[in-house]
């Protein structure tokens, strides 16, 4: 139906054009199918981040240490800035980015935004410009941010909402650059906003905390199993209610809870008290509990050695997973975020600037680089110049002096 609405209205308009009028053409062959959002209209996010934060990174250990773990790893990532061939030491841009603002540096300012990534999806830093120039940059908190489509769908503005208060944020011609960098995991149902780890591993964060909240309740009725009293009375009478509600609270404030662990029960009156043991099958939320924890590590791209869970905690295993960490989950994140930085910045300072990763800083692939190192020292087919670019490093400067 929206479809057939959409023709009439092309042809409407085709029709009312001059003509002589130049043919219209969009930058996007689908960028009318993706005006359908409106224009200036915010477009609301499906997820909510404070749900995700408050059950996943507030109360679930793992979450918790997966968070940490990705985001303090990928914020310690060294980056080098190439101005074309050459790699400068002290840049503008390279400033700005080790010192976004007074109050933070640039691990700080990293880890806060890897971390608004892996818990909502998305993550939004906002440049300052004076004088045309960014100066200072800062981490807005994604569920204050709202995308603004404009008229061919794309993102054209932003809302930051806090207090009541909005603020729109949009290009200005005093500054060069886009006011706001987002940053977002791959969407498949979503033009605008990504999905987070969090929300792929729902089920297994939910099962987690109801199994943490299930063994707490154990503990606070004496680490056992909950009993039933039977009570046998003469020809068959129940208590009265009086004679239940005082034996409820008597059982409530004498022998509920851990400090009351191992109290005797006294029962007369012909009180039985029948223990409930625990079958195999209700035992099962223990391997459900940790069935779960790796399904939430599996979803960050977290081994889960690397969080103590029970498995093959050798150290050599150990060593291939921290590897195997940095490799799949930490070294993608920070190039991602390397080159959004300097395709952002990048106008303002220079266009033949961009970001690498500094691969030789990193110590835990330093057993991966000392092996390069070997085999190319080895090999003696190759020159010193070929030698340098094998491990990445430019050829050697020969200067001749004519006489």
């Amino acid at each position: 139906m929206i479809a057939a609405w959409f023709d009439r209205w092309m042809q409407r308009r085709a029709a009312v054009r001059p003509a002589d009028a130049a043919p219209e053409t969009k930058a996007s062959r689908v960028a009318p199918l993706l005006a359908i959002y409106g224009v200036g209209r915010p477009v609301w996010t499906s997820h909510e981040f404070e749900a995700l934060a408050r059950e996943g990174f507030s109360r679930n250990p793992v979450v918790h240490r997966c968070v940490k773990l990705v985001a303090e790893a990928a914020a310690s990532v060294p980056w080098i800035l190439r101005d074309g061939a050459m790699e400068p030491e002290r840049h503008p841009l390279l400033d700005l980015v080790r010192r976004p603002n007074p109050r933070e540096d640039g691990g700080s300012f990293l880890e806060s935004l890897f971390g608004h990534l892996l818990v909502a999806g998305n993550a939004y830093a906002e440049a300052v410009c004076v004088g045309g120039v960014p100066r200072e940059l800062y981490v807005l908190r994604p569920d204050r941010m709202r995308v603004v489509p404009g008229s061919d769908g794309w993102p054209a503005a932003y809302d930051y909402t806090v207090g009541g208060r909005t603020v729109r944020l949009a290009r200005e011609g005093g500054c060069p650059v886009d006011p706001v960098l987002h940053l977002r995991l791959f969407n498949p149902v979503d033009d605008h906003y990504g999905l987070s780890p969090m929300q792929a591993a729902a089920g297994a964060v939910d099962i987690h905390n109801a199994a943490s909240a299930w063994n707490k309740a154990l503990l606070d009725n004496a680490a056992r199993p909950s009993g039933a009293l039977v009570y046998r009375g003469p020809d068959g009478i129940g208590l009265t209610d009086a004679q239940f509600e005082r034996l409820k609270s008597e059982l409530e404030q004498q022998f509920q809870g851990h400090e009351n662990a191992g109290r005797p029960l006294l029962l007369d009156g012909g009180l039985e008290w029948r223990p409930l043991s625990l079958s195999p099958k209700d035992m099962d939320f223990v391997e459900a509990k940790a069935a779960a924890a790796r399904e939430i590590a599996l979803a960050f791209g977290v081994p889960p050695m690397l969080l103590g869970l029970p498995g093959d905690n050798t150290y050599a295993n150990f060593a291939e997973a921290n590897r195997s960490f940095w490799r799949q989950t930490v070294i993608p994140l920070a190039q991602r975020a390397a080159a959004s930085f300097a395709h952002w910045l990048g106008p303002a300072f220079g266009r033949d600037l961009h970001f690498e990763i500094d691969l030789d800083r990193i110590d835990a692939l330093a057993c991966e680089r000392e092996a390069l190192w070997r085999r190319v020292s080895a090999a003696d087919f190759l020159s010193d110049d070929e030698k340098r670019e094998a491990v990445g490093y430019g050829r050697r400067e020969r200067f001749t002096q004519n006489e």
